[in-house]
């Protein structure tokens, strides 16, 4: 097996090289540990630090961990988890193939370990897509690439860079650099890799993985799926969130466990503890004092940790888990389904409940003064 497939485990010829040497899957799950372990691993990695963990000094081992790393993250089913592996294995390739293109200084062979340009491009079809326009140097060119397929791999970007709208359009394609060109193609192996998972697994591998499985589940119970999100959409929180919010608003007595949650997710996603101070001043039995002191131990101000949310697992045992919808099904943790749902949702939808409050303070002052 060459240790090009696995590099590049999500080449066409990588599955086709898994083929040929007729390996049997359920045979390799169940007599192979070597192959499971560092499939295993590749999952855990994917949810700790976006990589899929260290090459394994064996090419066979590292190339089949692959595919049963699929059948893990199938066994697991939940959306988040395909979502971060799939990104992590397309980032990994990226950081790959990136340095195989500065990489001059080694001779092509067939037993190479590098992918060039041209090569990822046939990979995914896109040599008619995409055309040099430039030559600026020797290692430095500019693209144009076809509209339609600039549109596809680019749909999940969203810097507004990327927006259709701000490329200078010219005869149905879109210039980018090399730069751009390489973090489409990084979309594109993101996508095939995320458009094949989950899918049902038989029972005679499933059996022999199931242990693995559920270290994986533990690990992404565990998780702090929390990542840097300071927009406050309470249209997009999880349903069991709304109504927490719902009964602040309506000044209804929370039980702890319910304030907590709800006071942490309110500082996980960016709110200011005046913010959230507000937010309680309409209980009867609200205490500012105490309000304040218990928010900003929450959030890190006044103790050494900064709380997060509970887990879904945890919120249903509280009893606050309500409401679910279908992506509830999918999701291990209430970040996870507000990150998600701000990823998704469309520009116009992310109209952040402070600026709202905080425009219609200034109208409000502007309108008194003038009277």
């Amino acid at each position: 097996m060459q240790r090009l497939h696995a590099r590049y485990p999500f080449l066409e010829a990588a599955r086709e090289t898994v083929a040929t040497e007729t390996v049997d899957l359920a045979t390799v799950v169940e007599q192979d540990r070597a192959v499971v372990d560092r499939a295993r691993q590749r999952v855990i990695a994917a949810l700790d630090d976006g990589t899929v963990g260290d090459f394994h000094r064996e090419p066979r081992v590292e190339l089949l961990s692959y595919p049963v790393a699929r059948v893990l993250v199938s066994m697991v089913d939940e959306r988040v988890l395909v979502r971060k592996y799939a990104r992590a294995e397309a980032a990994t390739a990226y950081e790959r193939f990136t340095a195989d293109l500065e990489d001059t200084t080694e001779l092509k062979s067939v037993e190479t370990t590098g992918l060039d340009l041209d090569e990822l491009l046939a990979e995914f079809d896109l040599e008619e897509a995409v055309e040099v326009v430039h030559a600026i140097d020797d290692d430095n060119e500019t693209y144009r690439i076809d509209v339609g397929q600039y549109l596809l791999l680019a749909e999940d970007l969203y810097d507004d860079r990327w927006r259709l709208v701000n490329q200078p359009l010219e005869n149905g394609t879109v210039p980018v650099t090399e730069e751009e060109l390489l973090t489409l193609l990084r979309e594109a192996i993101r996508t095939r890799i995320d458009e094949g998972l989950p899918f049902d697994v038989p029972e005679t591998i499933a059996a022999s993985l199931e242990d693995d499985a559920e270290e994986i589940r533990d690990v992404l119970a565990d998780l702090d799926l929390t990542r840097e999100i300071d927009t406050v959409v309470p249209d997009l929180f999880p349903p069991c969130m709304k109504a927490l919010l719902d009964q602040i608003q309506k000044g209804e007595h929370l039980p702890h466990h319910s304030r907590f949650a709800i006071t942490a997710f309110l500082t996980s996603i960016g709110m200011s503890t005046d913010d959230i101070v507000d937010l309680y001043r309409v209980n009867s039995s609200f205490g500012e004092e105490m309000t304040r002191y218990q928010t900003d131990h929450i959030g890190g101000e006044t103790s050494p940790t900064e709380y997060s949310p509970p887990s879904c697992a945890t919120m249903q045992s509280y009893g606050d888990c309500v409401n679910k919808d279908d992506l509830c099904e999918q999701i291990p943790h209430p970040m996870a389904y507000y990150e998600e749902r701000i990823d998704d949702a469309d520009d116009d939808e992310l109209e952040d409940w402070r600026g709202s409050d905080d425009e219609d303070s200034e109208e409000e002052t502007a309108s008194a003064s003038s009277e």
